[in-house]
């Protein structure tokens, strides 16, 4: 009987394959050099998508689209510094106040009795680290005053020439492919502002019904409390149950009927969230699985922290219209 044995194979590797490597590589190598400035223009490309509906709004009213973008900027920055201004002084002295006495709380015989020492320990240190994140976030955000300035231009000019952008669009791709572009850039642009303004709403929603039901149980720190609250309602699911733990020991820490009415309280608005707020505000929205969501804030969070995590949605939300006009044109 023969026995075969195998030849060795030659793999031969074409010069048309190295240079796309090569090419490849270098694009790779590009786009991570410019991240900062892709992520600027698509930081800009997501507040078009939400200031352009008023900024057409006003252009219907015969008012030239210029000035109903200046009108928009002047009115969105208005809002803005007015709370600022507002909230800021007192959300520091009651964060401040928050961080300093929390460990006083958790030094309750009931907590303690919930919580093991390795537990209590870590929450501690977590908090204790909360001045100095939010110190270093406010020296990032003003340090960064150009990136700011760059995204409000880029965001400018992105309102200013949308509705040339078809037109555009013909000119570069042709007339048989501008269809598709833009059905792709109307379909991004009306799935990231549904999005947005429904997040937006949300933590609103959420953040003043939170404070509101603190004020009446009259338990303290209800602003950072409640703005903590919203903060987080941008992660679904996850972060409503995040942000009820420090109420719910709160409450727990001045009497066993308190830490009840917390438990209460933090039940009723996320069944109030979960159950009309979502499906009301959200219903106009492209909608994305919520296994897809987590998956995706966990995996933008492993590649670029916080900010990976915020855009991570809006990102799939892109890719999500994307692949479908490709199996469109399947």
């Amino acid at each position: 009987m023969v026995s075969l044995r195998a030849m060795p194979r030659k793999i031969e590797i074409s010069h048309k394959t190295i240079v796309f490597t090569i090419l490849l590589l270098g694009l790779l190598w590009f786009l991570y050099t410019i991240g900062d400035i892709l992520f600027a223009i698509f930081i800009a490309l997501l507040l078009m998508t939400i200031l352009n509906p008023l900024v057409t709004k006003l252009t219907k009213w015969r008012v030239p689209r210029v000035l109903a973008i200046f009108i928009t900027y002047v009115l969105i920055i208005g809002i803005l510094a007015g709370a600022i201004t507002s909230i800021l002084p007192p959300l520091i002295e009651e964060t401040g106040n928050f961080v300093e006495n929390f460990p006083s709380f958790l030094k309750n015989p009931v907590i303690t009795g919930l919580i093991n020492d390795q537990t209590m320990n870590q929450l501690v240190s977590q908090f204790t680290t909360v001045p100095g994140q939010v110190l270093k976030v406010g020296v990032s955000i003003f340090s960064n005053i150009f990136a700011v300035i760059s995204v409000m231009i880029f965001t400018f000019y992105m309102l200013l020439y949308r509705e040339k952008l078809d037109d555009q669009l013909s000119s570069v791709f042709g007339e048989d492919k501008r269809e598709t572009f833009d059905r792709i850039l109307n379909g991004i642009e009306k799935s990231l502002g549904n999005w947005a303004r429904g997040q937006l709403i949300l933590m609103l929603v959420m953040g003043v019904i939170t404070y509101i039901g603190l004020i009446i149980l009259g338990i303290p720190y209800a602003l950072p409390l409640s703005i903590f609250m919203a903060l987080l309602e941008i992660v679904p699911t996850v972060g409503a149950i995040v942000a009820s733990v420090p109420i719910i020991l709160i409450g727990i820490s001045i009497s066993p009927v308190m830490g009840l009415a917390t438990t209460g309280l933090v039940f009723l608005v996320h069944q109030l969230e979960g159950y009309v707020l979502a499906p009301k505000v959200m219903e106009k929205s492209a909608g994305v699985n919520p296994i897809v969501t987590l998956a995706s804030l966990a995996i933008g969070f492993r590649i670029a922290g916080v900010v990976g995590a915020l855009v991570s949605v809006p990102v799939v939300l892109m890719l999500q219209i994307i692949f479908k006009e490709y199996m469109r044109g399947r």
